[in-house]
């Protein structure tokens, strides 16, 4: 989705050329997010004055854009605030018109920044034109910032602070975001707000902050808070006349945080983004801002405020934000001597499998810890039923694992896309356990799904990749994947990394039923040769390269089929090179041949038929007997000590490990393949078209 970076400076002399560098290199680091458009904001050289630059395509193309400008980059200014944004189109196609950040009007009053879906904006669109505001643009985005607009014109007597200013605004809107505001009526201030959508702030220091959280300002709870009415139709509409004296009182604390310690203010830097990755070059000390957090920087300081008050909100919230310690490095987030990120991360797997797995496997004890679930496995032990939610590759690694589940724990088990979950208005019980995998753990149908959950009281389980995110602060207990920072659309660390943490998990959850020691005794030995083993499937990248060369390039379409565990491998398989390759291709279980899939097969459909050995070996062999019957050539994908396959197929061989293991073996051939296809022809596969990362919108 769209990526946020603000950088904000106080007492701390730059230049503008270094201000445009730092705004540029804050978005390089987003684009794995997905965009087709990039911009930013600086302040110009007479007060109040807004310099734009905004670029169709990458971020590339907005350095020259600057590069190329007449602009003063030597000018220097000892406090700023700035902003920028890479844009994924929601609302209007990808153009400059369209891209942000967005104004509020030719005079720059107003300008923001925006990540989300804005659901109401048509009809605030229409209220606003009726009164007279000219639109420029196509996106949801214009009308908020043409709405903060009409609030501050609409009262001239009586000026709010900016906090309450955005605070009004957006107790106006439905949907999902993320918003960062600058204004000229408020110079050198930001003010930040989220809801559903990711937003975090890095402060950097010369001296040791004084202490290590921000208080929350929560607002008076006898002022009444502001309409959320915007049907033209209402007379109580925020869009109606004003009311006097309706702005609501907030109980200040001073941010002590940010306060060195003779009390006198210090230089300091901020710096906001969607992603931990834009801001680990510049500092380690972050915060997460959580849903209807609203923050406000000027003169030094950070103050926080909630949307609503403590009585109005629904749950309990925090009265601080802690000030944490991102523990990912520089290095981690670059290329390195790889020549895409996919190719890194994919090449990284034998070493995110290990950091899964460090300090949770006792391989000589053969013993299983997850602290993030042990006070509460006696209640998931209990639980009627497990039920899966997630999307896209998570969605896949809860499928390849459903089946040791059901073994080890003797507990049904389903498996839900979170938004069809969300459609059918699934029953959910209190004595259920939901389980939501999330590599960002900002997706948001498995947010809307978790809170859908916890509504109903079950138990909710986060299984992400990101520390700090909504399902990991939202969900009662959990388990961090700790495959480091993914950076390709791909996510193919994400997937081998979640189906080894569900594998721990089922493991612990068994770990009180002797009938099944051998069972996790095995299951456990095979987790410790699988780092080797996924080196050796890598070595295999030369010929997998050959293959896809020579038998898969020119092909419009795939099939891959397997069953049992090799069923979620297919999917995953085939998802990976319909995104990375824009091949069509279609993951069969490969009992369901017969009821329809078969009538493809023929020598010029392309197959790979995952035939590694386990209890239903022959069953796939049955299937393999089908298709070289209708003249299919299939790619066989199977054990190294399997002599069974015929001399003439074309083999991937993999080392054989546990059943519910090799899922993770025979993936790696396929993501190289993927790969492979994309770049022979030509494709990008670090950024592959209309598709985002982090899928922050329903």
């Amino acid at each position: 989705m769209c990526g946020i970076f603000g950088y904000c400076s106080y007492l701390k002399e730059k230049t503008r050329g270094e201000i445009c560098e730092t705004l540029c290199n804050g978005l390089s680091r987003q684009e794995y997010r997905g965009y087709d458009s990039a911009g930013f904001a600086v302040d110009g050289d007479k007060p109040g004055e807004v310099l734009y630059f905004k670029e169709v395509g990458k971020v590339a193309g907005l350095r020259k854009k600057v590069a190329e400008s007449d602009m003063d980059t030597k000018k220097t200014f000892i406090t700023q605030c700035s902003i920028a944004h890479t844009r994924w189109a929601t609302h209007g196609p990808p153009s400059v018109r369209n891209c942000h950040p967005v104004r509020s009007d030719p005079d720059n009053e107003f300008c923001l920044v925006h990540n989300g879906i804005v659901t109401n904006a048509a009809e605030l669109r229409l209220v606003l034109q009726k009164r007279g505001y000219k639109f420029e643009s196509d996106t949801d985005t214009e009308a908020v910032a043409i709405l903060t607009k009409y609030v501050y014109d609409s009262q001239p007597e009586k000026r709010m602070s900016f906090t309450e200013l955005v605070r009004t605004v957006l107790m106006e809107l439905q949907g999902s975001f993320a918003f960062v505001f600058k204004s000229r009526h408020y110079p050198n201030e930001l003010v930040t707000a989220r809801r559903g959508s990711p937003l975090l702030i890095g402060v950097k220091t010369d001296k040791k902050l004084k202490v290590d959280f921000v208080d929350v300002e929560f607002g008076d709870a006898s002022a009444s808070a502001p309409p959320t009415v915007t049907s033209p139709q209402s007379p109580s509409s925020l869009l109606a006349p004003p009311v006097p004296g309706s702005s609501s009182k907030v109980y200040r604390t001073q941010s002590r945080a940010f306060m060195s310690e003779d009390g006198i203010p210090q230089p300091i830097e901020f710096f906001i983004a969607s992603d931990a990755a834009a801001i680990v070059e510049h500092t380690k000390r972050v915060l997460y801002l959580e849903d209807d957090d609203i923050a406000h920087i000027s003169e030094g300081e950070l103050h926080i405020h909630r949307l609503r008050s403590k009585e109005e909100g629904s749950q309990s919230v925090a009265t601080t934000r802690s000030i944490e310690t991102l523990e990912i490095e520089i290095a981690e987030i670059m290329k390195g001597k790889f020549d895409h990120f996919m190719q890194k991360e994919i090449y990284e797997q034998p070493e995110s499998v290990v950091n899964t797995m460090r300090g949770r496997v006792n391989f000589d004890s053969h013993q299983i810890t997850l602290g993030g679930l042990k006070a509460y496995l006696p209640i998931i032990r209990r639980g009627r039923r497990i039920v899966f939610c997630a999307c896209g590759t998570s969605y896949h690694s809860a499928i390849a694992t459903r089946a040791i589940f059901e073994e080890l724990t003797e507990i049904p088990v389903s498996v839900e896309l979170a938004s069809d979950f969300l459609d059918r208005k699934t029953p959910i019980f209190r004595d259920d356990v939901c389980v939501f995998v999330s590599q960002s753990g900002e997706t948001a149908d498995t947010i809307l799904a978790l809170r859908y959950c916890l509504e109903r009281g079950a138990l909710c389980v986060g299984v992400v990749n990101t520390v700090g995110s909504t399902i990991s602060r939202e969900t009662h207990c959990g388990i961090h994947i700790n495959a480091g920072p993914e950076v390709g659309v791909a996510s193919t660390k994400a997937y081998t990394s979640q189906y080894i943490a569900l594998l721990m998990m089922a493991l612990q959850l068994s770990e009180d039923r002797i009938s099944l020691l051998e069972r996790r005794k095995q299951i456990i030995d095979g987790l410790h040769a699988l780092p080797g083993q996924i080196k050796k499937v890598l070595d295999n990248d030369k010929n997998l390269r050959v293959l896809a060369k020579n038998v898969l390039a020119n092909s419009r379409s795939l099939l891959i089929m397997g069953r049992g565990y090799q069923y979620a491998t297919c999917l995953e398989g085939a998802l990976k090179i319909k995104e990375i390759s824009y091949m069509h291709s279609e993951g069969i279980l490969a009992g369901e041949l017969k009821h329809g899939p078969l009538a493809l097969i023929d020598e010029n459909m392309p197959v790979i038929i995952i035939m590694t050995r386990d209890s239903l070996y022959p069953k796939v062999q049955s299937a393999f007997a089908q298709i070289t019957a209708r003249k299919a050539q299939p790619i066989v994908l199977c054990n190294d000590d399997d002599d069974s396959v015929p001399d003439n197929a074309k083999v991937i061989r993999v080392p054989p490990t546990v059943d519910c293991l090799q899922g993770l073996l025979n993936v790696i051939p396929l993501q190289l393949l993927s790969y492979h296809l994309a770049i022979q022809n030509g494709f990008d596969v670090d950024f592959p078209r209309n598709l985002a990362k982090s899928v922050t919108t329903e």
